[in-house]
């Protein structure tokens, strides 16, 4: 009886993440692909846009502090979740007629993109914030990393769903399936979250929450709250700190540089039509799941450090952006399928490595803070990856500097580049030297916060 509760919880709250994925996915493998190939909008321009929201990552810790102390009708979760998802999914309504006006050079279309894209991002800010705390108090300890790797099954599960998806109602670019396709958005994010939502939250009542804001003062001092400062003092004074810092950084941009101009890429090189683009969607989150899945059984029985898992399956996504770029210089469309399963499982191999030692990089007492310093890096890799991929496009391809098949390679071979710097700087990591110099740096930091 315990295990099916556990069960119907964990699907429960996997549910509400089942739109992100959607959402995420129509903007990466769709909206870039039809905006830059089919209506001619400048790359850096989509690209940038598309990855405006993972610079107002940092807001989360804003949302989350917003919702614990300001419930609504004695609910701190699900009002801003449903709330967060139906703002995201709104967004996409107008997305079809933005991407014809971004093509046409429109600068009140550029404009209007920018205000609707600022939207999704301040809304998927709060919404990953308050599901996060959800899982966070509806689990336990020993519940909470099988709650994870399943809302995380999810997530990839559903942007393979909305590939499939927009393959069939959409193979080839038309305006009005656009937006058929768009319009199911708040549909596909909001029954979902509802289904999960509802009965899953208990409400406070307003002594409980009274209580429980005064014991998060009684552990928050004054001189710890500006985070900003306390995180900037403990990257210049811990090189272990540094180190991660940029590991983080580099990865993330030699894994998701591709992520706005793949689909770009088959249409410009091999002429494929936007149904046969979106299969790389679904070859590539395949590929992420089976490589969680089988380092997750790997590591249960054979002592495989996290560092390691890590290095593997960054070595895997570099060699699999290689045999993109050689299938891009050579012509070879057969090689661009294998090199995504490979990428693929490289992701959800280094997914497994790098996200356990970012839990294990931290010190006890703060861990928010360390975990925010990362979820930092993963946003500022993301936000650069997507402006670089595009200024790439625009600088390389667009001013006809180089041929597709020409640029393409180059620009996945400085991805595969990226990430096999990011390994060397992760081979000089080391968890326990950070242990042992972090508590102090961070004393200091706080001290020095409280001078100043």
């Amino acid at each position: 009886m315990k295990f099916l509760r556990l069960t119907l919880k964990t699907l429960r709250l996997a549910m509400m993440r089942i739109g992100v994925g959607w959402m995420f996915a129509l903007l990466t493998f769709n909206f870039n692909r039809i905006t830059i190939y089919e209506l001619g909008a400048i790359g850096v321009v989509v690209t940038s846009l598309i990855g405006l929201h993972h610079f107002l990552s940092p807001l989360q810790v804003v949302f989350g502090r917003l919702a614990d102390r300001y419930p609504i009708l004695g609910y701190r979760r699900g009002p801003y979740i449903v709330l967060s998802g139906l703002m995201a999914s709104l967004v996409f309504l107008l997305l079809p007629s933005v991407a014809i006006g971004l093509g046409a050079g429109s600068l009140s279309a550029t404009l209007s993109a920018f205000v609707l894209l600022t939207i999704f991002g301040l809304a998927i800010a709060a919404n990953g914030t308050a599901i996060n705390a959800l899982v966070a108090e509806t689990t336990s300890d020993r519940e909470r990393g099988a709650v994870v790797a399943f809302v995380w099954t999810f997530l990839i599960l559903s942007s393979i769903f909305s590939a499939q998806v927009a393959k069939v109602i959409m193979p080839v670019y038309d305006p009005q399936q656009m937006h058929l396709l768009y319009n199911l958005t708040p549909f596909v994010v909001m029954v979902p979250i509802l289904l999960g939502l509802i009965g899953l939250e208990r409400r406070i009542s307003p002594e409980a929450h009274a209580k429980l804001m005064s014991r998060q003062r009684q552990v928050e001092p004054e001189h710890t709250r500006n985070a900003l400062v306390v995180t900037w003092m403990i990257l210049r004074r811990n090189r272990q700190v540094r180190g991660f810092f940029v590991f983080v950084l580099l990865a993330i941009m030699g894994v998701f540089l591709q992520d706005a101009i793949l689909e770009v890429f088959g249409a410009e090189v091999f002429e494929m039509e936007q149904g046969e683009t979106a299969a790389f969607q679904q070859i590539w989150g395949g590929g992420v799941l089976l490589g969680m899945l089988l380092i997750g059984l790997l590591s249960t029985r054979l002592p495989i450090s996290k560092k390691t898992i890590a290095t593997v399956g960054g070595l895997g996504i570099a060699l699999g952006l290689a045999l993109i770029a050689l299938a891009g210089w050579t012509l070879q469309r057969s090689l661009v399928d294998p090199g995504l399963l490979i990428m693929g499982l490289g992701t959800g191999t280094f997914n497994v490595g790098a996200l356990s030692m970012m839990m294990e990089m931290t010190v006890e007492g703060q861990v928010g803070l360390y975990m925010g310093l990362w979820g930092m890096a993963q946003g500022l890799g993301n936000g650069l990856a997507n402006v670089l991929s595009g200024a790439l496009h625009t600088g390389l391809i667009e001013t006809n500097l180089l041929a597709p098949a020409s640029a393409y390679t180059l620009i996945f071979g400085l991805e595969a580049l990226m990430m096999v710097l990011a390994v060397g700087v992760l081979r000089g990591i080391s968890v326990q030297e950070f242990k042992g110099v972090s508590s102090v740096d961070l004393q200091t930091a706080m001290a020095f916060d409280t001078a100043a």
